[in-house]
């Protein structure tokens, strides 16, 4: 069975302020497409924290990190920057058809500065914190998830 982890990046669900909505529908989606996947793991904002977080996720062998949050514009929001950081080769095709996706359904859907790469045998995805960016998300990354793990793996085209 494949290995998913869902992070969720947001300073107020770390402090307990707020309860993580985005995280849980990812785990749910991805457990219900036969991914192995542990409930969302909350970090707070900030690069830092995203960059420790991802290598933590890709020391422990997981193929697919999906992380929820801190991809808009405001002062914390700094996922794609700590994302950078890790992954070694960017999917900009990922994340713009992403972007895509999300403009479509909401105008502000344009506004999200995720990113998509890899690195080692592990493919990195960041999605919007909103639930419905994560429902409507999640499928577009299973559409290609499986053929980016098994290219990883060494597998033919």
């Amino acid at each position: 069975m494949r290995r998913a982890t869902v992070i969720t990046v947001s300073d107020r669900s770390a402090a307990g302020l707020r309860e993580d909505a985005s995280g849980p529908v990812g785990v749910d989606l991805l457990r219900e497409a036969g991914w192995d996947c542990p409930d969302a793991v909350v970090i707070p904002d900030g690069a830092d924290s995203v960059e420790r977080a991802l290598r933590a996720a890709v020391a422990s062998g997981v193929e697919l990190v999906v992380t929820t949050g801190g991809t808009g514009v405001s002062p914390r929001d700094e996922t794609p920057e700590g994302t950078a950081r890790v992954i070694e080769r960017e999917l900009p095709g990922l994340a713009e058809e992403l972007r895509r996706r999300g403009a479509a359904e909401k105008p502000a859907g344009m506004l999200t500065r995720g990113v998509a790469g890899v690195v080692g045998q592990t493919l990195i995805v960041n999605l919007p914190g909103k639930p419905a960016a994560v429902s409507s998300g999640i499928p577009i990354v299973l559409s290609v998830a499986g053929h980016v793990v098994d290219q990883l793996a060494g597998g033919d085209h």
